[in-house]
């Protein structure tokens, strides 16, 4: 792991802390990278169910990249094909929680934008802020705020650049709640902990669901959502579900 990026896997739960206070936890190269070896130990380790992210000190989630690395690069190729941890968010298995305790910005909201379920602090602020600088995000900004907040609400953040406040953001429905400053981690670790308790190949197809109501055609989705409904009924996990509410008792899962 990077000196600035912390992973911790407790009770089936991993948290990624984004470790760098001083700098609004600002995304070096050494981070990007230790975050995508992180998501790399989520998807292959069975003891992790789901992953909360968050970001170190009560100012910020993530300010993004570091702009002060980005001239680092030989060539804009090496540039656009750099080790980008909004991919690696996207490309995580389980479940994925957003915990905003401070500023999103840049690719501190694409990172955001790339979790399953975003929670944010009453001190939380978002902004994509690249339009001020000379450029736009390339981490999934345009078509994460578009599917999030919808074209008009995306379009006022991509061309102004200016924040929106966390009351604002839920409205919007850019995050499903908003958390007293102190409550935010304790509330992230709840619905962690819930969704831990389910059947860990249920929400992992039910993740591959949801992802495919958006990218397919209606039809092509309700179909697709009975092959994963098939896969998920044939598990012993399934068998175990069934056997529970029948001896009406918890269920074990196994995700087998």
């Amino acid at each position: 792991m990077s000196a600035h990026l912390s992973f911790e896997i407790a009770d089936h739960i991993a948290t990624i802390t984004l470790d760098r206070p001083d700098k609004l936890n600002a995304m070096t190269p050494d981070m990007a990278k230790a975050l995508v070896d992180a998501v790399a130990t989520c998807n292959s380790t069975d003891d992790v169910r789901c992953l909360i992210v968050t970001g170190a000190g009560p100012r910020a989630f993530s300010a993004g990249s570091d702009i002060s690395t980005l001239d680092a690069y030989a060539t804009p190729w090496d540039f656009r094909n750099r080790a980008d941890y909004c991919d690696a968010l996207r490309a995580c298995r389980k479940p994925v929680i957003a915990a905003i305790n401070g500023y999103a910005l840049g690719g501190g909201l694409e990172t955001a934008l790339a979790c399953d379920i975003r929670i944010a602090s009453a001190s939380a602020r978002f902004a994509a802020p690249e339009i001020k600088l000379g450029w736009i995000g390339g981490g999934g900004m345009a078509v994460g705020l578009a599917q999030s907040v919808g074209m008009s609400n995306a379009a006022l953040m991509l061309l102004t650049g200016e924040m929106v406040e966390a009351p604002q953001a839920l409205s919007w429905g850019l995050v499903s709640e908003v958390t007293a400053p102190e409550e935010l981690m304790p509330r992230a670790c709840e619905i962690a902990a819930q969704i831990a308790q389910r059947a860990p190949i249920a929400a992992e197809t039910a993740k591959l669901n949801l992802r495919a109501a958006h990218q397919m055609p209606y039809e092509k989705a309700v179909e697709y959502e009975r092959d994963l409904q098939a896969i998920c009924f044939a598990t012993e996990d399934a068998a175990e579900g069934r056997m529970a509410f029948a001896e009406r008792r918890a269920p074990e899962f196994r995700r087998r």
